[in-house]
């Protein structure tokens, strides 16, 4: 008898595994295909005669295009089918770096961009709103952290990976092989068979949907805590090699190793995060801790010149905290979703990404312009104090009656 109950329960296990399996590998792919272009810099400025100022521009329409489509493709995910979303946008990216590859013209990379971006602006609203429909709500910080982790595995490999591919088969062939990731893995998740999440499926089973705005200000507030938390990390990731080298006096292999520890305790954070965000409701309270811990390691690197082994552990501390925060931050966007729509709320919160992405190149390509080195992570300080604060004013919001007339939420 016991085994006869077990078996659909063991079924259900093994489905939730396999969409979380699938979902996390096209976030893998999210990620993978946004560093190929940045890989292929040095090949693309010999091929198109451009110079950086015009590749940055590719990129910059990258994250506009991004920033102005999460949104509304969340919207759509909703509406008609997270699953149908995916498997586009995983097809889009795909065919816009294949297509580059096939019309190697500045013309033709912008325009690659623009379908880059918009295909990244399918990830977040349909993964979320896949794993936040199927999988079991007291593993699901777990299952959002699994799922960052395979982004961050995915962008810390591209660059192995496309200098690999130019080396054996040149730059066109890099931009064909990585493109054509995209629609195997589509394949590859039509064959598993991945569930949806739409508006058709909830009335189909039944689920109460109330006509209610999704623009709440808690979800605008998440907004901004998105951008801050982009502008806090975005500085330090894409600048604290040079800022160490140049305002430190760090060699090139020891703020190579800093920033090296910084990513890698990022990813592995992530992963301890999930399981502190199944075992606690206060996200608000555990972002705002991690946050204030980082501002005060951040303010020690900013004003001290720390021995290398004393800067390395700093900065693997702080990447470490860093990554244990994204699956609570994750989970107060679910909470605050209204029932039905939570592509909505993943896309209209990740456009704080994108905005972060737009604005830190700029700020922080400023101030190392201004030749002030230390600011990259002094004005990262700025950034996670204010971040503190409005993790905190999250917290405060009421939400506690939706979440228990929440019809997603399924208790054990």
């Amino acid at each position: 008898m016991a085994e006869i109950l077990a078996a659909p329960q063991q079924a259900k296990a093994d489905e939730q595994l396999r969409t979380l399996a699938a979902i996390s590998t096209a976030h893998w792919v999210s990620h993978f295909h946004m560093f190929v272009l940045p890989m292929l810099f040095p090949f693309l400025k010999q091929q198109l005669g451009v110079g950086y100022i015009e590749l940055g521009f590719a990129l910059t329409v990258f994250a506009v295009t991004s920033a102005l489509t999460q949104a509304p493709i969340g919207y759509v995910a909703d509406h008609i089918g997270a699953r149908k979303i995916l498997l586009m946008g995983l097809a889009l990216g795909g065919c816009a770096l294949i297509m580059l590859s096939l019309h190697l013209t500045y013309p033709w990379l912008i325009a690659s961009t623009v379908l880059l971006g918009l295909a990244n602006s399918v990830y977040h609203p349909a993964d979320y709103a896949i794993l936040s429909a199927h999988m079991n709500e007291a593993r699901m910080g777990r299952a959002f952290s699994i799922h960052t982790f395979a982004g961050y595995v995915g962008g810390a490999v591209a660059p192995a990976v496309v200098a690999t591919l130019v080396a054996t088969i040149g730059g066109h062939g890099a931009l064909i092989v990585s493109g054509a990731v995209g629609p195997f893995v589509a394949l590859l998740l039509l064959v598993v068979g991945i569930p949806d999440a739409s508006a058709a499926d909830r009335k189909m089973s039944g689920t109460h949907i109330p006509r209610q705005g999704v623009i709440t200000p808690t979800l605008v507030m998440l907004t901004i805590f998105f951008t801050l938390l982009s502008l806090s990390s975005a500085g330090i990731g894409n600048f604290g090699l040079v800022a160490l080298m140049s305002g430190y006096g760090a060699t090139l292999s020891a703020a190579n190793l800093a920033l090296t520890a910084y990513l890698g305790a990022s990813a592995i954070g992530v992963l301890a995060g999930g399981f502190l965000a199944d075992h606690t409701s206060r996200h608000g309270q555990v972002a705002a801790a991690c946050f204030a811990i980082n501002a005060v390691i951040m303010l020690m690197i900013a004003m001290l010149n720390l021995p290398s082994l004393l800067l390395t552990a700093a900065m693997a501390s702080a990447g470490f905290l860093g990554g244990v925060i994204a699956p609570s931050r994750d989970m107060l966007v679910r909470n605050a979703a209204p029932p039905g729509a939570a592509g909505r709320a993943f896309g209209i919160v990740s456009t704080g990404f994108n905005l972060g992405g737009i604005i830190s190149p700029l700020l922080f390509g400023w101030i190392m312009d201004q030749n002030r080195p230390h600011w990259v992570f002094g004005a990262s300080v700025v950034f996670m104090v204010m971040t503190v604060l409005l993790a905190l004013a999250t917290e405060r919001t009421p939400q506690g009656k939706q979440k228990a007339s929440d019809p997603r939420i399924m208790h054990p």
